[in-house]
């Protein structure tokens, strides 16, 4: 039986098992499950798989997981055990579970409070809720330092789950001059993936064109050098 994955392809933590799916070369069937509009237009069978109704959830062979970190662990573990995008090193794995719940509780948290609302209610952008994201950006830009990838030297699955947002806020104009390792980061991925304009751009310049209260706001109220929006560094 085909791998399902139940997603909404603008949802970062969807776009980031994509990523996964794509890289290992897994074949799976891809059912959009649009949780702006309701439960009236979702498959039925995922409404009785999943009772949070959660997105991204898989359906592999009758077993099912939701939470798009565990997806992204257990695909590996069972399709690729010996791929290095995962790898298998306690202290290498350690490092790449790390910045996966730095992603989980961190960044993406902070993300979603700070942008979710300009971009889903059209509210001026929280100097408070930048400043947060802010310094969640500056954790990843210290993490990256060193190293050309969120956990070391070679690419791996804390790479798709925190470009998964960070492509986000960029498709969303925030700026990211102050951060140069994620620019140059970003720019790697962009280069080396390549599905990741597939994935990561073309679902969110779709969305942008349906969805349009954040793009009532001027480009310079959401410019991360706006001094009277955000708290300089």
């Amino acid at each position: 039986m085909v791998l399902i994955l139940y997603m909404m392809e603008i949802s970062p933590p969807c776009r980031a098992v994509l990523m996964t799916i794509k890289h290992l070369g897994i074949q799976a069937e891809l059912r959009e499950e649009n949780l702006i509009i309701g439960n009236s237009k979702r498959h039925p069978e995922f409404l009785k798989i999943n009772p949070r109704s959660c997105v991204p959830t898989i359906d592999d062979d009758g077993f099912y997981l939701w939470e798009s970190r565990a997806i992204m662990t257990y695909l590996v573990n069972k399709y690729a055990p010996s791929n290095a995008i995962y790898p298998k090193d306690p202290k290498k794995r350690a490092v790449v579970d790390m910045m996966l719940n730095f992603d989980q509780g961190t960044l993406y948290r902070s993300q979603v409070e700070y942008l979710y609302p300009m971009i889903f209610r059209g509210e001026p952008p929280d100097p408070l809720k930048e400043s947060s994201y802010k310094n969640s950006l500056m954790s990843l830009e210290h993490s990256l330092d060193m190293n050309p990838y969120a956990a070391g030297k070679h690419l791996t699955l804390a790479d798709f789950s925190i470009v998964a947002n960070i492509s986000l806020a960029e498709a969303y104009n925030y700026n990211f001059r102050h951060f140069p390792n994620i620019v140059s980061w970003l720019r790697r991925l962009k280069s080396e993936l390549p599905f990741y304009r597939e994935i990561n751009e073309i679902p969110l310049m779709q969305f942008k064109f349906w969805y349009r209260p954040f793009m009532e706001l001027d480009d310079e109220e959401i410019d991360s050098e706006t001094e009277t929006n955000t708290t300089k560094m």
